[in-house]
């Protein structure tokens, strides 16, 4: 492990091998740019459009880049589909720049391909998590005003009953029985692609808004977070930035056979920053192979790590913690491995000594702190680095990203004092969705407060601490908690409900609910998972109540008491 001095000698080294990478003769060169009257280090040489992005895979065509079960595309197939959607939307939905263009699906070729084709005539992209059910899917199509979905079998259910008042036109993913509207590849034939020329004079450029993906908060309903082409593309080169500058200070993590293609496993829902742009979109920098799962299975995964030579594994802690606890572990050829990262939450230290242990030593593990309001840009650490300081997320992302830890009157605070993190960089968020009022809540003089709480050390690693924002991080997925209380609140026999998140060895933290009955009333855990089942997506449930018919505990402002409440169940969990 490596010791404070050494940790300092090579950041040293790796303030020169930065420096050197900015230079303005660099390919990862940065300058300054005003970007909506706020000054920012953005990348010189970066694509200005993500079509220009998805151009990039024509470097090596014929090369696969889409694997899916049995299916393959090329890069060259992909974007070919792409534009002979584009020319769909086009033609046949009166698609224009601006509009919004909605994907209820699950992962699929097609879930990309859509991604691609509405980014590349100008539409803003609205990916809606697939777990959400109907009146969930309903409010997402309505506040971001969806004209046209792709939508899978299962969410069509969700959203029939909504299609006709919210006037929406509706394209089909992989239907299993015959539905009123088109299908996905059959709108393809017989149609050409939209050449360069064509696409360029739409004009879409790096300011351009691309897509609008919802997070939970501390309010009842998600918000959308607007993004711009430049947003994005920046973030993906930030971590093509990292990479490189990794494997200069670090040589033994190149790959010693340079035919062998990059490939990642792409096991967590596209409809998040990490599956989306650190996987979906990354891959276009890299001229990586993704490979999607059907849906996540540990002993699926470590088939396919073998079998199509995976190097990157990226996804939620609870995913590493679950192949490592495989039977097929063991038997499994990992060789092919060259990282093993994670995002979207914390991983514990106990993972990581596991991971040190079992893992070959050329898979290095990587952990990554971001937002979907940064388009997953934040702090990152990996190797020496992260053995040496397991609980910390790492420095903060080089070279165009800045992070501080803030007083609650504003100051900037020093090394080793705890307050709230603040990013700024091209990836930050344009803002809210119609949400001015909350974007200016966030965002200040191009500084996004995360709500998080935590501090730098002396070298400058960042340690997330808390998050001010009332939320529960369930195995990467973020549950407001209002959201579950506004649900819980609705049956007849509650008066009042305080929903917090407690420990879990698995997901890292899951929701729970302390319940407060009404008068001759009763209530079980089972009754009121029936109640919320057709309310709310099921990973929001909380699946372990505290019943009770004395008031919740209150702070002076006369708000629920939650740190009390949530203190007293990790006592309640320790003695029994």
């Amino acid at each position: 492990m490596l010791s404070d001095k050494q940790i300092r000698s090579d950041l040293a080294k790796l303030k020169e091998i930065v420096k050197a990478h900015k230079a303005p003769e660099a390919d990862l060169a940065i300058h300054q740019e005003k970007i909506d009257g706020i000054r920012y280090e953005v990348f010189s040489k970066a694509p200005c459009s993500l079509f220009e992005l998805y151009k990039l895979g024509l470097q090596c065509g014929d090369d696969t880049f889409l694997v899916y079960l049995e299916e393959r595309y090329t890069f060259t197939e992909t974007l070919d589909k792409a534009t002979r959607l584009g020319r769909v939307l086009i033609t046949n939905y009166k698609v224009e720049p601006g509009d919004r263009i909605a994907i209820c699906a699950r992962n699929s070729p097609e879930w990309c391909i859509a991604y691609m084709a509405a980014t590349i005539v100008g539409a803003i992209i609205v990916p809606m998590n697939s777990w959400w059910k109907g009146s969930e899917l309903e409010y997402g199509l309505a506040d971001s005003g969806s004209k046209l979905a792709f939508v899978d079998q299962a969410r069509f259910e969700e959203i029939k009953p909504f299609i006709k008042s919210l006037d929406l036109n509706v394209i089909t993913i992989r239907p299993e029985k015959s539905l009123p509207y088109p299908e996905f590849h059959s709108i393809l034939l017989n149609i050409a692609p939209l050449d360069d020329e064509e696409i360029r004079s739409i004009g879409v450029n790096s300011e351009h808004s691309a897509s609008i993906m919802y997070t939970s908060g501390s309010t009842g309903h998600p918000k959308g977070v607007l993004s711009t082409h430049r947003n994005i593309i920046n973030a993906l080169y930030t971590w093509r930035f990292v990479k490189e500058i990794s494997e200069i200070l670090r040589p033994e993590l190149v790959d010693e056979n340079p035919k062998n293609q990059p490939a990642l496993l792409a096991n967590v829902p596209l409809f998040h920053v990490t599956g989306s742009h650190a996987q979906f979109l990354a891959s276009f920098v890299y001229l990586r192979k993704f490979v999607m799962m059907y849906k996540w299975d540990a002993a699926q995964a470590l088939h396919l790590i073998e079998k199509e030579k995976i190097s990157i594994f990226h996804g939620v802690p609870t995913m590493t913690w679950e192949i490592m606890q495989s039977e097929n572990f063991a038997t499994t050829d990992l060789s092919s491995l060259r990282g093993v990262n994670s995002g979207g939450a914390p991983r514990p230290p106990e993972h990581l000594k596991m991971m040190l242990e079992m893992f070959p030593s050329k898979a290095v593990p990587g952990l990554g702190y971001g937002l979907t309001e940064t388009n997953a840009i934040g702090a990152i650490i990996s190797g020496k680095f992260y053995e040496a300081k397991p609980h910390s997320t790492g420095r903060p992302t080089p070279p165009v990203s800045e992070v501080k830890i803030i007083d609650e009157e504003g100051r900037t605070l020093g090394p080793n004092e705890v307050g709230e993190i603040c990013i700024k960089g091209p990836t930050v968020m344009k803002g809210y969705w119609n949400k001015p009022k909350e974007t200016a809540e966030v965002l200040k003089d191009g500084w996004f407060f995360t709500g998080d709480i935590g501090l730098q050390d002396e070298l400058g690693f960042l340690v997330i601490m808390d998050r001010a924002k009332d939320i529960v991080i369930r195995g990467g997925e973020n549950i407001g908690c209002a959201e579950v209380e506004y649900a819980i609140s609705e049956h007849p026999a509650v008066n009042e409900v305080s929903v917090f998140g407690v420990p879990d060895e698995r997901l890292g933290e899951v929701p729970y609910a302390v319940v407060m009955v009404k008068t001759d009333s009763r209530l079980t855990s089972e009754e009121m998972i029936r109640f919320l089942k057709p309310r709310i997506a099921t990973f929001k449930i909380p699946l372990d109540y505290q019943f009770q018919f004395d008031h919740l505990p209150r702070i002076a402002s006369g708000k629920i008491a939650k740190k009390e409440l949530r203190d007293s169940i990790k006592f309640n969990r320790k003695t029994e």
